[in-house]
């Protein structure tokens, strides 16, 4: 039997980010594949979290790239990436858990390039007075991920209805970061 790998990889995200307690045993089962299949794989759970994670990466540059961060008003870029980041927002909920992926000489260097994309729309939105000046990109962006995995594990428990997950995030953030006027 010929094992997709990528699909194994989707399944594990899948039940990682509803249960990220998840035995190597629980993905193989859910995955449909035996535990030795699993670790001929993905050596372990730390392969497996690698692994997860290029993915992750991968599917949060693909969604900054449909977002066209660089067009419009930063305020729509935000709204337009929030809603490209969806589908993956469990994934990213996930992964920012995870410690050993951003410890140590190890880290894998697309966060870094997807802090900066996130970043730049932050500060262009700040050079284009539309955001306010008082907060760091850097901050900005890791508040964006906060909200990002707060909004999945909310739509995931119930407690947020998921047509909502965009407008949530989107408002809250803008709400936060936008520039007041003084009369």
């Amino acid at each position: 039997m010929t094992v997709d790998r990528d699909q194994v990889l989707r399944t594990a995200a899948a039940l990682l980010t509803r249960k990220a307690t998840a035995t190597m045993d629980e993905v193989a089962r859910a995955a449909g594949i035996g535990r030795a299949t699993l670790h001929r794989h993905f050596a372990g759970r730390e392969a497996l979290v690698r692994a997860l994670e290029e993915l992750g990466i991968r599917e949060l540059e693909g969604a900054l790239d449909k977002a066209r961060l660089d067009e419009g008003d930063a305020s729509d870029a935000l709204r337009r990436m929030v809603a490209e980041v969806e589908p993956v927002a469990g994934l990213l909920a996930f992964l920012v858990t995870e410690n050993q992926l951003f410890e140590g000489e190890q880290m894998n260097a697309g966060w870094a390039r997807i802090d900066a994309r996130v970043s730049v729309l932050f500060k262009r939105g700040q050079e284009r007075g539309e955001f306010r000046i008082d907060l760091t990109p850097a901050w900005l962006t890791e508040a964006l991920y906060g909200l990002i995995g707060a909004g999945a594990w909310a739509v995931q428990d119930g407690r947020v209805a998921a047509k909502d997950f965009q407008y949530m995030i989107a408002e809250l953030l803008l709400g936060g970061v936008r520039r007041s006027v003084e009369k």
